[in-house]
């Protein structure tokens, strides 16, 4: 896997382009008065992905990454901004001009036990996307099952089985198989390795680099594994709060983190050195609420940096602006 494959990058080869996308629920709490509040769980945030890459997002529960990757395939309804895939502009489709892209954006969920019917055999499931987009005739369809499948290391003799007679990590196979099938320019992975056995893991992670390699996929790969993602992307961004702080190629990210949040969640990876020393709390601080968030920089209560300016930090947000070539940063101080 190349170091950082998105410098340089032609128009050509973007597939998808956020703009100040947002995404923010309006809720209703005494605590906050009679007036509507809103938890903002994607706030700002502007990307691009290249055509053939694997963008990593990580950050704490709750930061925003699986409303993130919903949101920019339109599985949830943007609140602002702009999503344009594959150089359309898709922010306001309504349903019947989104159902022939579908096929063009699929998503892996993170639980493969909730995210299969039980009542439909492991051919259907997989076959559903076909249904759906009316393609092929029944014996088309039996054919490309069993072709997904054996792609994706199942054996075509279970296809009349069930999800409840399967493992877990061949549910997850199961769920990349559906996903596959209309061969998808975007694959959003959300968490997909989460829910696993660690010695399960490390087979989906393969089955997936892959299957990227025989199909030309392009994913999102949502995680809070800082070492799978770091295996499996080229580029890795870093959410905070619903907020992008860090935006590089995966080696900048290990290597020359420059947001201090970046910094924290690399130092708190655990060690298997025998004379490792023992982790510590690299935070201080409580999580800041994402219905009332701080004013300013939406890290500023647990920055060790904010002592040097900390007027400046709780008042004005810190845009992210490139400090290296192809390395963003949304710190006063970066760079």
């Amino acid at each position: 896997m190349s170091e950082n494959r998105d410098k340089n990058v032609s128009e050509a080869e973007t597939l998808l382009v956020l703009e100040n996308l947002r995404k923010w629920y309006a809720v209703k709490s005494a605590r906050f008065g009679t007036g509507r509040s809103y938890v903002k769980a994607v706030n700002d945030v502007s990307l691009t992905i290249r055509r053939g890459e694997t963008l990593g997002v990580v950050g704490e529960s709750g930061c925003g990454k699986t409303t993130l990757g919903r949101v920019m395939i339109r599985l949830l309804e943007p609140t602002g901004g702009r999503i344009e895939f594959d150089g359309r502009d898709i922010t306001h489709y309504d349903e019947k001009r989104l159902r022939p892209l579908r096929k063009d954006m699929q998503i892996i969920f993170q639980d493969p036990y909730s995210s299969l019917d039980p009542r439909m055999t492991v051919g259907d499931i997989i076959a559903e996307p076909f249904v759906f987009q009316n393609l092929y005739t029944q014996a088309e369809r039996r054919e490309k099952v069993r072709e997904l499948m054996e792609m994706c290391g199942l054996d075509p003799i279970y296809v009349r089985r069930y999800p409840h007679e399967f493992s877990g990590g061949q549910r997850q196979r199961v769920g990349i198989a559906r996903s596959l099938a209309l061969t998808p320019k975007l694959m959003v992975c959300d968490e997909p390795v989460s829910a696993l056995d660690v010695s399960i893991q490390s087979q989906i992670i393969n089955l997936l680099v892959d299957l990227q390699a025989k199909v030309g996929l392009t994913y999102l790969f949502i995680s809070h594994n800082l070492n799978v993602v770091y295996h499996i992307s080229n580029r890795i961004a870093v959410m905070y709060l619903g907020y992008v702080v860090e935006l590089a190629g995966r080696e900048d990210v290990y290597f020359h983190a420059a947001h201090p949040y970046t910094q924290a969640l690399i130092k708190s990876i655990p060690k298997i050195e025998f004379d490792a020393p023992p982790l510590r709390a690299q935070l201080k601080g409580d999580l800041p609420s994402p219905v009332n968030l701080p004013p300013g920089c939406p890290f500023s209560s647990r920055c060790p940096r904010a002592r040097r300016d900390r007027r400046r930090c709780e008042a004005e947000i810190p845009l992210l602006r490139e400090i290296s070539p192809g390395h963003h940063a949304a710190c006063h101080f970066a760079g």
